[in-house]
């Protein structure tokens, strides 16, 4: 079983296996996931980590069952939780996949007022922007835009950013995020999005828009990422004694 570390819990080390099985097309939607006889005895475990790792596989809307129902294969697009903030790479190496970048474009340039108003500095002010193309497993999944304030994009431009996350490197600098704003929508791909995922003009795209803050409330990154529809999906978890605050409002 691929495992996050050698220290990694059963059932934990056993729902990536299965996760990876859904994510791959191993198993596709509409399959009967084995019973819980089945995968104790293919894995050689108890029952406790089998009905731990499927019970996080059904938070994750990823196999449906319960309650003495079989349990069937719905979707093998993992979501990306929102009650924690990773990055792609951190994300990615979750559901148990490999995570890569190519980029595109890393440069500094003036701040437009676009950049201004959502990094909260002077329109003309240096930043750092990015263009990658992200993949997981070696498809290609997400066309990422972030835009950094000089002091930490500068960080990056002696970087080789196609073997590296961009957030261990700030993090290597000392530079830590703790919350970001997400902004999500749906997006039809324009001609830059067009030629990096392969995809018409027109195609449509999930976007997430994020501003990115430090603990004392600099924002430091305004991203702009572009996914292929179907294999990813964003996950909001709700309850009265926890409430996350949710604005609808049109698309801009």
């Amino acid at each position: 079983m691929k495992c996050v570390t050698p220290a990694s819990p059963i059932h934990e080390r056993l729902r990536l296996e299965l996760q990876r099985r859904i994510v791959s097309g191993e198993w596709a939607p509409g399959d009967r996931v084995p019973s819980e006889a089945s995968l104790r005895e293919e894995f050689g475990v108890s029952r406790g980590p089998v009905r731990q790792a499927l019970a996080a596989l059904r938070t994750a809307g990823l196999i449906s069952g319960g309650q003495g129902r079989q349990a069937v294969v719905l979707d093998g697009a993992v979501p990306q939780p929102f009650d924690a903030f990773l990055s792609f790479t951190e994300w990615t190496r979750a559901t148990g996949r490999t995570p890569g970048q190519r980029t595109v474009e890393l440069a500094r340039r003036p701040a437009d007022a676009i950049a201004a108003g959502r990094l909260d500095c002077e329109p003309g002010d240096p930043v750092v922007q990015v263009l990658r193309v992200r993949t997981a497993d070696g498809v290609v999944t997400m066309l990422e835009r972030a835009t950094f304030i000089w002091e930490a994009g500068r960080l990056l431009l002696d970087q080789d950013l196609d073997s590296a996350s961009i957030f261990d490197t700030l993090r290597g600098h000392g530079l830590h995020f703790v919350r970001a704003r997400h902004e999500i929508d749906a997006i039809g791909a324009d001609a830059t999005d067009a030629a990096h995922l392969g995809v018409p003009v027109g195609s449509p795209l999930l976007r997430e828009r994020r501003v990115s803050y430090t603990p004392d409330g600099r924002a430091v990154e305004a991203a702009d990422d572009r996914y292929l529809p179907g294999l990813t999906s964003f996950l909001i978890e709700n309850s009265s004694h926890n409430p996350v605050p949710l604005t609808r409002g049109a698309a801009s």
